[in-house]
């Protein structure tokens, strides 16, 4: 009797090749799609039929659990009843706003732009590549750097998108944030949500994502791509509050940004839902005076995983950049971090920060932190660091000292702690509504 066993990566190649999807996941289109971007579709189907899935020999994938990662037989995301979701959505939605759109299984069923400033063209991503065609090719998809997701990336080209292009045009200021919400429902449904934003020279803008579940405990699938883009003398902000069902709901986000000279942008990640997400976000500093800050803040209990891939590239001088990512974990959840400050020949005077704080609610949680730095300049400022520990007993007994119990001691500290990432980002409404949800988790994990 013999018995052969498969190596562990050539076990990871045999699975990574499970079929996703049985053809490119396209639905009818009420627009005529433009010619160069039916062509990226059938190209990018090519591509995901050829490659391989992730593996544990692809250093981006480490610490992963890659069975997450696998998936199979997923499905384009049916018509369903949307009453409920859009009642929900406007339920709870930031009191002001310069724009509200709901989508439902990659499908839009409500739009409110009437406080939109003249001139910014805020469109579904769809209806947008139909009537700006000329102006979306010129920004649409233009990423080529990659931190593991490439096969999402594929896919997603592939597929029939949801979501919305924003253009603010020179030298407007949207005073109120733009809000889209995305809901799936369904076993194996899959969105693909795609958020492009374009603010031209001295304009500000600020859009927030929240993804959620329409049914609890179903296996749902969201594979999106976000892309910013802020000219010279710009300020953009982004956030990605992804609230999904604890279990079963998977998400993964691809996000890059591209700061023009003396331009900032802001982006977050706020992930309180979802059995497993996985966050890549590549941020150019192209020009002098750029400056991009990337938030996180992450809530995970159960079985939840949080993957964050990260990358700063500083192309010029005089740029800055600052990291600051937070995680409070309990029972068996899991987060990854991993990020890499890049500073290229020729970037001289950067500044740039990286720092990865993870709070430890169990014995049995476990946080990964990897952070790098690759400098080929002079004259920077760069640093790096991650910590990792449980809640001190002196502070508990500090706040029990003054008549608060021990559990109410803990939720106000873990509280404290992730709300000073959630506290860097403009908009007091945005932020008020975004205290409010995590604090709501903390309530449910008590």
């Amino acid at each position: 009797m013999s018995l052969t066993l498969t190596p562990p990566d050539k076990m990871a190649d045999k699975q990574s090749t499970d079929q996703w999807f049985a053809s490119a996941p396209l639905t009818e289109s009420s627009v005529d799609l433009p010619d160069w971007y039916q062509q990226i579709q059938a190209s990018s189907w090519e591509q995901f039929c050829e490659n391989g899935g992730p593996t544990r020999l692809d250093q981006n994938w480490r610490f992963a659990d890659l069975k997450k990662v696998r998936l199979s037989g997923l499905l384009p995301a049916p018509e369903v009843d949307s009453a409920s979701s859009v009642e929900r959505a406007l339920r709870n939605r930031l009191e002001a706003f310069a724009a509200h759109f709901v989508f439902v299984n990659n499908r839009l069923v409500h739009s409110e732009t009437g406080s939109l400033p003249e001139g910014v063209i805020c469109l579904p991503i769809n209806e947008a590549l139909a009537k700006h065609s000329d102006l979306v090719q010129s920004y649409f998809l233009k990423e080529e750097g990659c931190l593991g997701g490439s096969k999402f990336r594929q896919i997603h080209a592939a597929a029939s998108l949801s979501g919305v292009f924003v253009h603010v045009p020179r030298g407007v200021i949207c005073e109120d944030p733009i809000l889209v919400n995305h809901f799936v429902g369904g076993d194996s449904s899959t969105i693909f949500p795609h958020t492009l934003i374009v603010a031209d020279d001295n304009t500000s803008v600020s859009v927030m994502d929240t993804f959620q579940s329409i049914q609890e405990n179903e296996e749902t699938y969201a594979i999106g791509n976000v892309d910013l883009h802020a000219n010279n003398g710009a300020n953009l902000q982004y956030v990605a509050f992804e609230d999904a069902s604890d279990t079963g709901a998977k998400h993964v986000q691809l996000n890059s940004s591209k700061a023009g000279r003396d331009s900032s942008i802001k982006s977050a990640f706020v992930n309180l839902g979802a059995a497993w997400v996985r966050n890549e976000s590549i941020n150019h500093m192209a020009d002098s005076g750029a400056d991009c800050q990337i938030y996180s803040a992450n809530l995970a209990n159960g079985i939840q995983e949080y993957d964050q891939r990260t990358l700063q590239v500083h192309e010029a001088q005089h740029t800055t950049s600052d990291l600051l990512f937070k995680n409070a974990l309990y029972d068996n959840a899991r987060t990854i971090f991993s990020g890499l400050i890049q500073v290229l020949p020729g970037s001289h005077h950067t500044d740039s920060y990286q720092t990865c704080r993870n709070l430890l609610g169990s014995k049995a949680a476990e946080a990964n932190a990897m952070p790098g730095l690759e400098i080929d300049a002079d004259q920077v400022k760069c640093s790096h660091g991650s910590t990792s520990g449980q809640i001190s007993d002196e502070e508990i007994f500090y706040l029990q000292a003054r008549g608060i119990t021990a559990e109410d001691a803990r939720r106000i500290i873990s509280l404290g702690f992730l709300n000073e990432t959630v506290s860097r980002l403009d908009c007091d409404n945005l932020k008020e509504f975004l205290f409010s949800r995590i604090e709501r988790k903390f309530a449910s994990l008590a």
